[in-house]
């Protein structure tokens, strides 16, 4: 009898532990970087690859930096709220356009409007790995001394602009 409830006991097990790992919220994963500096990077822009934008370019200032790409489903569904965001003027927003054909990105910003003040291009994904990207899209918020303060995995909503990203935003504008 034990040897036919074994398997039973031991799939029970499994299905438990995936049940748990399906509630996890992947807005929860920690991010080491947080109040840390940022990690640098100098990359091409998106517009213009003669020209680079590195993180020291960004020192004094506070911004956003949001990881996308042309193909990522998520992306496209968070980008109205980025464009709604952008329209405030509250802080420099920067794409890392990640691991995305330079043509394909700029068709679909000419498309759906384009939030960003500069992309840059990550196109082997190099810089994601360095600032501990899991996937895309990403939001991260820097402070006028190149601190991390924030990360948000997932797609960025109303709600989030509401309750974590503007009252964020004004208390470091305000420092």
């Amino acid at each position: 009898m034990l040897k036919f409830l074994t398997p039973l006991l031991i799939f029970a097990v499994l299905a438990i532990f995936l049940a748990i790992g399906l509630n996890l919220n992947p807005r929860e994963i920690p991010s080491p970087f947080i109040d840390k500096p940022a990690p640098p990077f100098t990359l091409q822009t998106l517009d213009d690859p003669t020209r680079t934008l590195s993180t020291a370019d960004l020192k004094g200032q506070v911004w956003l930096l949001n990881v996308w790409a042309s193909w990522c489903v998520s992306c496209r569904a968070e980008h109205p709220v980025l464009n709604r965001l952008a329209e405030q003027k509250l802080a420099v927003i920067i794409g890392l356009n990640y691991k995305d054909e330079p043509e394909d990105a700029k068709n679909w910003l000419a498309k759906l409007g384009n939030p960003y003040d500069v992309s840059v291009l990550d196109m082997e994904g190099l810089t994601g790995i360095d600032w501990g990207v899991y996937g895309v899209p990403e939001t991260f918020v820097i402070d006028k001394q190149g601190v991390v303060r924030y990360k948000h995995t997932g797609p960025v909503t109303d709600k989030d602009i509401e309750t974590t990203f503007l009252p964020l935003l004004n208390t470091l504008l305000s420092e």
